[in-house]
């Protein structure tokens, strides 16, 4: 099975994707990938460093990520600038993995951590779409002290995103993150139970677990 994780900027996808490696998943995250492709002297790197210029680049010749993040949440053209580079190499390298994961005699549950599932064309590819969820003024706060930003430039980035409360609606389960912890892993484990049971019948039933969860209700 595949499930497409996603959600929006500082609502913890990264913590519910560990939460699914930790218990057996395998996890492909666009974000490390990402990295990958934009690191010094790749082919991306060269197509970012010529469109935005040498003034994002560190003393060490990788690009800095903070300053290059400031520039296209700021400009929506330079965001689509950015993603018409980096995206196509991430695809391309995650599709690869997927594949080698697919030719195991008994792939495990895959989890495809992608900040753009819906934007980007990845929906059709997955079995389910799972959107880590927060209210936007918890997501606010959050953002603000994981990153030490103002209020205002927080706002900036949230806005540049499709909206918390569309991917909440696209989605086929939603976890909800504005609680513990212990409370958000309880929910992970839940799903994996579900989508890894050995009988068809025990999946349904766990899966009813599940379903309230559609209509945004968030809490098993």
């Amino acid at each position: 099975m595949i499930v497409g994780l996603t959600g929006g900027i500082a609502t913890g996808k990264s913590t519910v994707g560990n939460f699914f490696h930790a218990l057996g998943a395998h996890l492909i995250d666009a974000d490390r990938y990402a990295k990958k492709a934009v690191a010094a002297k790749n082919p991306a790197w060269h197509k970012i460093v010529a469109a935005f210029g040498a003034s994002i680049l560190q003393a060490d010749g990788e690009i800095n990520r903070a300053a290059l993040g400031q520039i296209v949440f700021d400009d929506a053209t330079a965001q689509k600038k950015l993603e018409a580079i980096v995206h196509p190499v991430v695809r391309q390298m995650m599709l690869q993995k997927l594949e080698e994961i697919q030719q195991a005699p008994h792939p495990p549950l895959t989890i495809l951590d992608i900040p753009l599932l819906f934007e980007s064309g990845w929906r059709e590819r997955v079995d389910k779409a799972v959107v880590v969820y927060l209210p936007e003024k918890t997501q606010l706060g959050r953002l603000m002290a994981r990153d030490g930003i103002t209020k205002a430039q927080a706002v900036a980035r949230i806005n540049a995103q499709m909206p918390i409360l569309a991917k909440r609606a696209l989605a086929d389960v939603v976890i909800d993150n504005s609680h513990s912890k212990e409370e958000t892993g309880r929910q992970v484990r839940i799903l994996y139970n579900a989508w890894t049971a050995p009988e068809p019948a025990s999946f349904f039933v766990q899966l009813e677990d599940t379903s309230r969860l559609r209509n945004g209700k968030g809490l098993f």
